[in-house]
């Protein structure tokens, strides 16, 4: 069993608020986390995917209000949109019998409709905590490598080979396209949303051309747009937003795309080894895109994470501006021996930033110049993670 670091936070918010939604990717272990904080306290676990549970919930007021002294954990909850409403009644009813935290953990992939009518039925009720992938502070300082090829996934990271690790994201792709998309109601060819989604992993970590995609697939930009919200709603694609400033700069304003899950990425690109990724032109973006998500999940809550960029050509692959308004310069590179460009250092220049790293695939620490750190990523996240303490 992996020890999941989200474990104490989810648990401290679940002390804090009355109702808990928990959203992250199908498979990315929230059920597995759910069943575990519910081993720790009185708990009652509904999958409203089963019709014997969902049946359960013909009442659910008055099935619910007979078990107000326990945790209620609801997993899929967007099969039933209409129980906020009734656990907004619920909750406020318990609050004046003293019931006032603890009392409902909501699980499901995360999607506009279901965090709209959440917020609005249960505003100032809900505390919403997203669920990554495994991240390389969850695993083995030697299995760094292992994780990147495969992605973070639980099933995928342990499975017995990369053959079939290779064959679990295929399946894992399949039924989010046959089954999953459907079900939460977008009427998309699975075929098409699969070449995009593919032609998204060639394009990881470029400027978003909407138009360019909307050539190759024979669809409108709106469609496109769409396609995409789908997915970064899906917690499947990150949509990296620019820094803006009110400097004369004349800033890039397109969005960086990336798919999150570096398995996924080499999935969809048919590479299933180490030794097929390396030999890749895809490699160093799909290094830059495990990097960065790992860095914005070790990152404090309230980091905003940004990319610098100018049409000058000075340019930062992450930026993070912490909750206390300091920035944190990263940038990426696969190669034992890293150098910057001179566009890094013109965009230091510009923003000033607290620290300055390159995130290398080495395992030492050493400083480049008198402002600049090389270090490993394991290093630099146990950076962020001091952050919350």
């Amino acid at each position: 069993m992996i020890e999941r670091r989200i474990k104490v936070e989810l648990a401290e918010r679940l002390d804090q608020a009355p109702a808990v939604a928990l959203l992250g990717p199908r498979q990315v272990g929230k059920t597995t986390l759910a069943r575990e904080i519910g081993e720790e306290r009185p708990s009652l676990y509904l999958d409203l995917e089963s019709d014997a549970d969902r049946a359960k919930l013909a009442d659910p007021e008055l099935y619910l209000e007979v078990h107000e002294d326990k945790l209620v954990i609801l997993d899929e909850v967007h099969r039933l949109p209409g129980l906020f409403q009734i656990l907004r009644g619920l909750i406020d009813r318990g609050r004046r019998k003293g019931l006032r935290t603890g009392r409902f953990l909501l699980l499901g992939s995360a999607s506009i409709d279901l965090l709209a009518q959440s917020g609005e039925s249960l505003a100032g009720r809900i505390s919403y905590l997203e669920m990554h992938p495994l991240d390389a502070w969850e695993v083995m300082a030697g299995e760094i490598d292992r994780l990147w090829t495969r992605g973070g996934f639980p099933e995928s990271f342990v499975a017995a080979s990369d053959r079939l690790s290779q064959r679990w994201r295929q399946d894992f792709i399949r039924t989010y396209l046959e089954r999953d998309i459907p079900m939460l109601g977008p009427r998309i060819a699975a075929e098409t949303l699969r070449r995009f989604w593919t032609m998204l992993a060639h394009h990881q970590s470029g400027l978003l051309n909407a138009s360019e995609f909307a050539r190759s697939l024979g669809v409108d930009s709106k469609t496109v747009a769409a396609y995409l919200d789908l997915l970064v709603d899906l917690l499947l694609v990150r949509r990296l937003e620019p820094w803006h400033s009110n400097s004369s700069k004349r800033l890039v304003k397109a969005s960086r795309i990336y798919v999150r899950d570096s398995g996924l990425v080499h999935t969809l690109l048919g590479l299933a080894t180490r030794e097929d990724i390396l030999g890749h032109p895809i490699a160093g973006a799909s290094w830059e895109g495990f990097v960065m998500e790992s860095l914005i999940a070790a990152a404090p809550e309230g980091a905003q994470a940004n990319f610098y960029r100018t049409a000058a050509g000075a340019e930062i692959d992450l930026l993070l501006t912490m909750p206390g308004g300091a920035i944190w310069a990263f940038e990426i590179k696969r190669s034992l021996a890293p150098k910057v460009e001179r566009g890094f250092h013109h965009a230091c220049a510009d923003l000033d930033p607290a620290r300055r790293t390159v995130i290398y695939p080495g395992t030492e620490t050493y400083p480049m110049s008198d402002d600049i750190q090389v270090m490993p990523l394991i290093e630099a996240g146990r950076q962020l993670l001091a952050l919350h303490e």
